[in-house]
């Protein structure tokens, strides 16, 4: 499987471009939290790799060592990919309405990946929107990297800093994607979860994005929600209110398991609330639409 994996990537890696200016990272920076554990230090075993991995482990240098790839990987579900023979216009519609910067190309199916397509590649070429010279999409693909879901997080991080890559495709033993994962996610697990201009302020739990429409992070807690609102979610048979205080924790006990990004969680007071941002392990940022104002 292994040497599947090396001959797939090198040669994406061969027939694409190897330097991009953008991807270029401080060597200094990475080398020195690389340097904290050498991948060859000493062999782990079962139960300090699952309490590293258990769902709220803590942000650290240890987890570089401790944790595997299929860890901190976004679901092959969750994955924003395109076809390569996907049109401008609509590319332009993925890049809008998902806010990815890198989207993976596929041919045929996700299991038959050739490659990413940069938003700022598309815009040099293309204009910003999308309406200048002849478009060709296999022309901006540069090269993916394929890793196996067992490979510390520590050896893949060093790996994307070698080669300039930002992405990284997640291959089972068949050789079929089973996951994505990007460099914030591999930062994430030492330095905790970095925002960006698209999360609230971290004095916030939640913005009024437009009339019924509310933008919250997970750990929201429900009190100030609901005197907010005026919407009552913890009457409901389903909601046990002992067990949960925040926004996260009720779609936890209403779905029973963490939910993929992009999942729309009815509930029964019959407001909708859409994940936004999730990860394998916890919930980031939530959506609530109240009941008058759910299709608006």
């Amino acid at each position: 499987m292994g040497d599947s994996i090396d001959e797939s990537s090198n040669a994406a890696q061969s027939a694409q471009p190897q330097r991009h200016d953008d991807d270029d990272e401080p060597a200094g920076f990475f080398r020195r939290i690389i340097g904290v554990f050498s991948p060859g230090d000493d062999t782990q075993t079962d139960e300090t790799r699952s309490d590293a991995s258990a769902p709220g482990a803590m942000p650290g240098l240890r987890n570089l060592r401790d944790m595997a790839v299929e860890d901190v990987a976004i679901p092959k579900a969750d994955i924003v990919s395109v076809p390569v023979s996907i049109s401008r216009d609509e590319l332009v519609d993925v890049f809008r309405e998902s806010g990815m910067t890198r989207l993976p190309v596929y041919e045929g199916t996700l299991d038959t990946p050739i490659g990413m397509v940069h938003l700022k590649d598309f815009a040099l070429r293309h204009g910003f929107n999308g309406q200048s010279s002849a478009y060709s999409l296999k022309k901006m693909l540069r090269p993916l990297l394929f890793v196996p879901p067992s490979m510390p997080i520590g050896v893949l991080l060093q790996k994307m800093q070698n080669d300039r890559r930002h992405m990284a495709l997640v291959i089972d033993e068949y050789g079929g994607v089973d996951g994505l994962v990007t460099i914030e996610d591999l930062i994430e697990q030492v330095v905790g979860e970095i925002e960006d201009e698209h999360d609230v302020d971290e004095d916030q739990y939640f913005v009024r994005e437009s009339p019924g429409s509310y933008l919250a992070i997970a750990k929201t807690p429900l009190d100030e929600f609901q005197a907010e609102t005026g919407l009552s979610l913890t009457d409901a048979e389903e909601v046990d209110e002992e067990e949960i205080d925040t926004l996260g924790g009720l779609v936890f006990m209403l779905l029973g398991r963490v939910p993929v990004r992009g999942e729309v969680v009815e509930h029964p007071s019959g407001a909708s609330i859409e994940v936004i941002d999730a990860d394998p392990r916890r919930i980031k940022r939530l959506r609530v639409r109240l009941p008058d104002h759910k299709d608006a």
